[in-house]
């Protein structure tokens, strides 16, 4: 019978240095023997375990009446290597699928919206985001030593840092098909003022050829120190990237598909097809911002608080996929579910079924570079938030080790997803949650989790049956799902001092950054050569994809900023025997801050 640890309060993570990776305590995966397996699948003990079920399963009450003489229930916490139950870790995998679903399905419509494909393709694309994710998780969950580096070098966390196409990417290709349809690589059409793009899956190629040799250079930053990369990418460079990736997909994305859709139909056309939402030819066509496209999204967006206050912590973890589902039931009988989808899927499906003509865009490169130091900074606050929810050290050589094979899988990951006919994948910071809430750290729900993700992709009719979800469901709940992406940012943020110095880095970023959110084309007219050199045309392009995409362009002014702007004079700069860098007031001056980051 296993052990496994009873401790009910809040925890701290584990801060002692750990700077000997012992073998064994090192966190690498290993099999089990075929004793314990046979043990497990034919004991009680094995199946069931003594955990409390009840406790994931029962709702509560927003207040605490009658709690007062109550004492809480301990609920074991099953850490990284301990043995646990297998329906647990079936239940606690379960879990953790659901709580990423909606983040896996979302990136392929809209990326599939965006360049009109038909129906087939976005149903393979859905499913090939989900079949991705379950295979590669298991890539960044397995950790093991790369050979010949005298185990210097690793591969994965080792925790249940699951993976999922990263909505880094979402802005970035929104810039580069806006520039294929512009210079005429993709077909589009103009009636009365209107644009109408053709189906494009060239570019769906363009974007994921170039990821896949990019992805080279979030390999190489795994071999760079953390805290190198620490220092060139604060958290005020991070902070700003990631808020205005939120916030950008609010409104490009989230809140028009709110509205009824994020394609032609939000211009109010007065004729074609787009003259209502989604389309005239859908079951129950409206315009776009109609009110019952708006109540329609907004009963998703409201189901997902409304379970805060009375869910249980499995529908908690599960809040955005029950909110789509609530939506699909009210939008099913009223007619706003076109189910041609499911009917028009396979039974089953795979990756390679559907292919994209794979090629390099130059222009795309260095945007897509930006995007991939995104995801390594990305990465590194993942995987301590991981490191803290599953009771793991978050400083010392095993830490250190920890972000270097996560962004290091991370790396490989996207060269892989893109093979897989899939844009870049990062890990899904969501799932930390589901971790606190389940009290489960263990990697066998993580391996239960991407065995649930490979199922739902290879059975098309699951992809169907998403792609059926109406445009305002899918925006009330994606509307909340970026917006905890902007939120996350500005958690990152408030790790600052907020000197005078970070002030002005902020400022600069969020001008550029916030300013382009508002008026999207303020770039389109800076350039206006239209010779023959193409080489030139290229490099232009890729300044205009830059310019167009509000994170890159912030993330570029602060990190520059960051690099040559001097320090305050107040701050100075000492070196601690224990670690790299502290920053402590001037001479003279005692401070308890810099007495709390000594003790540290």
């Amino acid at each position: 019978m296993s052990t496994v640890n009873v401790q009910p309060q809040a925890h701290e993570p584990i801060t002692a240095r750990t700077d000997d990776l012992v073998e064994g305590q090192d966190g690498a995966a290993h099999l089990p023997s075929v004793k314990d397996v046979v043990r497990k699948l034919t004991t009680k003990e094995g199946w069931l375990g003594s955990y409390d079920f009840s406790f994931l399963c029962m709702p509560q009450m927003p207040c605490s009446f009658g709690r007062k003489n109550k004492i809480p229930r301990a609920t074991p916490f099953y850490g990284v290597e301990e043995e646990m139950p297998i329906s647990l870790a079936l239940i606690c995998g379960f879990q953790h699928a659901l709580a990423m679903i909606a983040g896996l399905i979302t990136p392929p419509i809209i990326f599939a919206s965006s360049l009109s494909l038909d129906a087939a393709m976005q149903n393979q694309m859905v499913a090939v985001s989900l079949i991705s994710s379950g295979i590669l998780s298991c890539v960044q969950m397995t950790r093991y030593p790369i050979p010949f580096t005298k185990r210097k070098y690793w591969m994965g966390t080792g925790l249940i840092t699951v993976v999922g196409t990263s909505f880094s990417t979402l802005s970035t290709a929104s810039a580069i098909f806006n520039t294929l349809y512009s210079n005429g690589t993709c077909p589009s059409t103009t009636v009365n003022g209107v644009t109408t793009r053709g189906a494009c899956p060239e570019a769906y190629g363009y974007l994921i050829g170039t990821s896949t040799l990019v992805s080279i250079l979030e390999m190489g930053l795994a071999f760079v120190s953390p805290k190198l990369l620490k220092k060139i990418f604060p958290p005020i460079v991070t902070g700003c990237v990631i808020l205005l990736i939120g916030a950008d997909l609010v409104g490009s994305s989230g809140f028009k598909n709110w509205g009824g859709g994020s394609g032609s139909c939000y211009g109010h056309p007065t004729s074609g097809i787009f003259e209502l939402c989604p389309t005239i030819y859908a079951p129950k066509p409206l315009a776009w911002g109609d009110a019952r496209f708006i109540g329609l999204g907004f009963l998703s967006y409201v189901t997902i608080i409304l379970l805060e206050f009375f869910g249980s912590p499995a529908m908690k973890s599960a809040s955005i996929i029950i909110g789509l589902i609530v939506g699909c039931i009210v939008a099913g009988p009223t007619g706003y579910i076109d189910g041609s989808s499911i009917k028009s899927a396979p039974a089953i499906t795979f990756l390679w079924v559907k292919t994209f003509p794979l090629k390099v865009y130059a222009p795309a490169i260095l945007p897509m570079m930006a995007v991939y130091i995104a995801l390594a900074m990305e990465a590194t606050g993942d995987i301590t938030a991981s490191s803290e929810a599953s009771r793991q050290p978050v400083v010392g050589q095993l830490y250190d080790s920890r972000v270097q094979g996560g962004i290091l899988a991370d790396g490989v990951n996207g060269m892989l997803s893109g093979l897989f006919m899939n844009p870049p994948l990062s890990i899904f910071a969501q799932n930390n949650g589901v971790i606190s809430i389940t009290r489960c750290a263990n990697r066998f729900a993580g391996y239960c989790c991407a065995g649930f993700l490979i199922l739902f992709g290879v059975l098309a009719k699951i992809s169907g049956v998403f792609l059926a979800i109406p445009n305002p469901v899918l925006g009330g709940v994606t509307t909340f799902l970026f917006t905890t992406v902007a939120v996350s940012g500005l958690k990152v943020i408030s790790m600052c001092k907020f000197t005078r110095r970070d002030r002005i880095i902020l400022a600069s970023g969020l001008s550029l950054g916030i300013g382009n959110l508002l008026v999207p084309d303020w770039s389109s007219y800076i350039f206006t050569y239209s010779g023959d050199n193409h080489a030139l045309l290229g490099f232009l392009d890729s300044i205009i994809i830059i310019l167009e995409t509000p994170f890159l362009i912030a993330g570029i002014i602060c990190s520059l900023l960051n690099a040559i702007l001097p320090h305050d004079e107040a701050e100075t700069v000492v070196v601690d025997e224990n670690d790299d860098e502290s920053v402590t007031p001037p001479a003279g001056k005692q401070s308890s801050d810099a007495e709390d980051l000594k003790q540290a």
